[in-house]
C-alpha cells in the first residue's frame, strides 16, 4: 500500500545571501504547528519568488528580502503576489538587511504585507513568534474561505438538486455535492472518495444511487455485495437513528413523515476536520427536508395514479372481459410514445392519462354497452358519444394529466384519413397522444376477447394494424409498431385477461 504524503507547512525563503537560507532552516527545523512540520522552498531573487508561489499556491508564509537583484525586488514581488496572482491567503513577512533602501512606515501603508521586520531582529525566538502567529492567522483564513466555498457550493447546488422529483436522481445529485465538499480541499483525502445511496425497508437495502467502486451495485440489495464491516456500521446508523463518522466513513441516516428510511454512505472522509464534518452536516440537513418532500410528493402522484386506473377500471368493469385493458393501453402508450421520440417525462404523462380513454363511457347504458351481438346505427350512434362525453367530463381540469387526458378521451377514435370520429380531424391535426392511444386500443380490442368477438390470432393483428397504414393509424406509428412488434405481445403477457 503507497504510504500517503506527510502533511506540512510550506515556507517561501526568498533571499539572495545562502548563509540566510541556512540560519532559517536550522532554527525551524524542529518546529511543529498543529501537528505538522515545516517544509521549505528557496528562491534567491524576486522572480524565482515569483514563479514558486505560481507554482504552489498553498505555500503559507513567504519569508521575503527587499533587496535582491534590484532594490525593490520584494516588493515588487509582493505587488506580483496580491495583485496579479490574487493570493490573499499567503502570509507574507518583509526582512530586510537595508531598512533604509524600503522605509517601515512607506512599506506598511503601500504594499499588502502582514509583518515588516529587520534582519537584525529576528532571534530565534522571534522567529518561533513570527511564524506561529503567521501560520495561525493563514489557517484561519483558509478554514473561512473553505466554509465560504462549501456554502457557495451547497446555495449553487441547491436549485438543481431539490428540483429533481425522482428519488433515484437526488440522491445521485447529493452524492455528488458530498463528493465535492470532501474534495473542496485535494489534500483532505488520501485516495478518492466513493459512495452510495440506498433505501432500507423490510429489513433490506437496496442501493439508488452510486459513484466510485460502488458504481455496479446500483438497484442491487446491499446484502449481496457490500462487505461484512460497511454493513455493521450501516446497521449502526439504522440502530441509533441519526447519522455518524466512523473510521474512514460518512453515514447520513433520513427518516422521512412518511416513514422511509435512507442512508448516505460516503468513504475517505477519514482525514477531514470538525469544520468539514459540520459542513457536511449542514448540507445533510437541507437534504433531509427535500427527503420528505420528494416522498410526499410520490405519494401524491401515487395517490393520483391509483385514482386515474381505479376510475379506467371502473368503466372496463361495465364492459364484460376487459380485465386489464386500462393496463395494457398505458403500458403500450408509453412504450409508443418513447419509440416515437417522446421526452420519458411526457411519455410517463400519457401512460398516467391513458387509461381515461374510455371515461365517457359512463354515460353510455349498459344494455348497448354489453350487446353481444352487431350494434345498430343508433346504438352505434349513441357509442359513439363517449368521446365527446370524455371530453366533457375533463375538459375543465387544469392538471397536466386531466388535460392530457382530455385530448386522449377526445380524439382517440380519430383516424389518419379523416374518417374518424368526433371532429373528423386528418393526419397530424390529430395529436400524437390520440394517434397513440387509438392504435394501442385497437390492438389491444383485436388481440383480446370481447362480448361481440373472440381474440385474434398474433398474424391476424399484426395483418390487421398493415391494412389500416395510412388509413385508420398514423403511418410512422405502425411502422414502429411493426419494428417492435414482441414487445407489444408481451405486454398481452405481463397484463393477461
Amino acid at each position: 500500500m503507497k504510504k500517503e504524503p506527510e502533511k506540512t507547512w510550506k515556507i517561501l525563503i526568498a533571499d539572495d545571501e545562502e548563509e540566510v537560507h541556512r540560519i532559517t532552516k536550522m532554527v525551524l527545523s524542529d518546529y511543529i504547528f498543529d501537528g505538522r512540520k515545516l517544509s521549505f522552498l528557496s528562491a534567491y531573487s524576486g522572480e524565482e519568488s515569483k514563479k514558486l508561489i505560481q507554482e504552489h499556491p498553498d505555500i503559507a508564509i513567504i519569508l521575503l528580502d527587499v533587496v535582491m537583484e534590484t532594490d525593490e525586488a520584494g516588493l515588487e514581488a509582493v505587488q506580483y503576489i496580491r495583485k496579479t496572482l490574487k493570493n490573499k491567503f499567503v502570509r507574507i513577512i518583509l526582512r530586510t538587511g537595508q531598512p533604509g533602501k524600503a522605509p517601515e512606515q512607506n512599506v506598511i501603508m503601500e504594499y499588502d504585507i502582514n509583518e515588516y521586520r529587520e534582519k537584525t531582529e529576528l532571534s530565534a525566538r522571534k522567529l518561533y513568534t513570527t511564524i506561529t502567529a503567521s501560520l495561525r492567522a493563514y489557517k484561519d483564513l483558509i478554514t473561512i474561505d473553505k466554509t465560504r466555498r462549501v456554502l457557495e457550493l451547497v446555495i449553487k447546488s441547491s436549485k438543481h438538486i431539490f428540483s429533481r422529483h425522482s428519488i433515484e436522481n437526488f440522491t445521485a445529485d447529493v452524492l455528488d455535492q458530498i463528493l465535492s465538499i470532501i474534495n473542496l480541499d485535494q489534500n483532505a483525502l488520501s485516495g478518492e472518495a466513493s459512495g452510495f445511496a440506498a433505501l432500507y425497508e423490510n429489513n433490506k437495502f437496496h442501493i439508488l444511487a452510486a459513484t466510485g467502486q460502488f458504481e455496479n451495485f446500483i438497484n442491487k440489495s446491499i446484502f449481496k455485495t457490500l462487505p461484512e464491516n460497511i454493513k455493521t456500521q450501516l446497521h449502526l446508523a439504522l440502530e441509533k437513528k441519526n447519522e455518524i463518522f466512523i473510521q474512514d466513513a460518512y453515514i447520513g441516516y433520513f427518516c422521512t413523515k412518511t416513514g422511509s428510511e435512507n442512508i448516505i454512505y460516503m468513504n475517505g472522509c477519514g482525514k477531514l476536520t470538525e469544520l468539514e464534518k459540520d459542513l457536511i452536516r449542514i448540507f445533510s440537513s437541507n437534504v433531509a427536508i427535500v427527503f420528505d418532500n420528494i416522498y410526499l410528493s410520490q405519494e401524491i402522484v401515487d395517490t393520483q395514479k391509483e385514482i386515474i386506473f381505479t376510475l379506467g377500471e371502473l368503466v372496463d368493469t361495465r364492459s364484460k372481459g376487459l380485465a386489464n385493458h386500462v393496463r395494457r393501453v398505458a403500458e403500450f402508450s408509453y412504450q409508443m410514445a418513447l419509440l416515437a421520440g417522446l421526452e420519458e417525462k411526457e411519455a410517463e404523462l400519457l401512460k398516467l392519462a391513458s387509461p381515461m380513454h374510455d371515461l365517457g363511457k359512463f354515460g353510455i347504458p349498459d344494455k348497448i354497452l354489453n350487446k353481444p351481438g352487431e350494434l345498430s346505427t343508433d346504438e352505434y350512434s349513441i357509442v359513439r358519444n363517449h368521446s365527446g362525453i370524455g371530453h366533457e367530463i375533463l375538459k375543465s381540469s387544469k392538471r397536466k394529466i386531466l388535460k392530457t387526458a382530455t385530448i386522449v378521451a377526445q380524439q382517440h377514435h380519430e383516424k389518419w384519413d379523416g374518417n374518424g370520429y368526433p371532429q373528423g380531424l386528418k393526419g397530424e391535426d390529430i395529436h400524437i397522444y390520440g394517434r397513440i392511444t387509438g392504435l394501442a386500443d385497437v390492438f389491444d380490442a383485436l388481440s383480446h376477447s370481447r362480448v361481440y368477438k373472440k381474440a385474434w390470432p398474433r398474424e391476424q393483428v399484426i395483418e390487421s394494424i398493415k391494412n389500416e397504414n395510412g388509413k385508420h393509424f398514423d403511418p410512422h406509428l405502425v411502422d414502429l409498431f411493426l419494428e417492435n412488434v414482441d414487445r407489444f405481445f408481451a405486454i398481452n403477457k405481463k397484463f393477461p385477461e
